[in-house]
């Protein structure tokens, strides 16, 4: 079963998510011209449900795709991200990583003890520039 994607049929630009829904930017990218993931999910073990994850598709992207990931994020292993750009890199694919350091999970939710607001709005500040520099802003 592949991961559902919500996208809008009828104007198909971007996608941008948070937390598992960044898990969804990395793997519904190419129905759309550009991508967010928002620490989202890179590699996990597969289930029925989850065969597959970001990290086992990076040669398959089609649209840019930009990462904003914190340092700190318990869930969300610095490794499996830094494994992320290089698979991008290596697949010759146009994916941009950001790494905010001393920075936990859930950065830009700015109603949760993790919101970090320098982070988020640069984050933010990244997110409108990529989708500029992409056509879709």
């Amino acid at each position: 079963m592949t991961p559902p994607c919500v996208v809008p049929t009828f104007r198909p630009y971007t996608v941008e998510n948070l937390e598992f829904g960044g898990f969804y930017a990395w793997s519904c990218e190419s129905r759309v011209k550009a991508a967010i993931a928002w620490y989202g999910s890179i590699d996990r073990p597969r289930t029925e449900l989850q065969p597959k994850f970001p990290i086992g598709i990076a040669a398959e992207l089609n649209a840019p795709v930009l990462g904003l990931y914190g340092a700190a994020d318990q869930g969300i292993p610095l490794e499996s991200v830094e494994k992320m750009a290089a698979a991008c890199k290596a697949a010759g694919k146009t994916c941009e990583i950001k790494i905010y350091p001393d920075t936990p999970h859930g950065f830009n939710a700015d109603y949760r003890p993790s919101y970090r607001p320098e982070a988020a709005k640069d984050g933010w500040a990244k997110m409108l520039t990529w989708f500029k520099e992409h056509g879709v802003a």
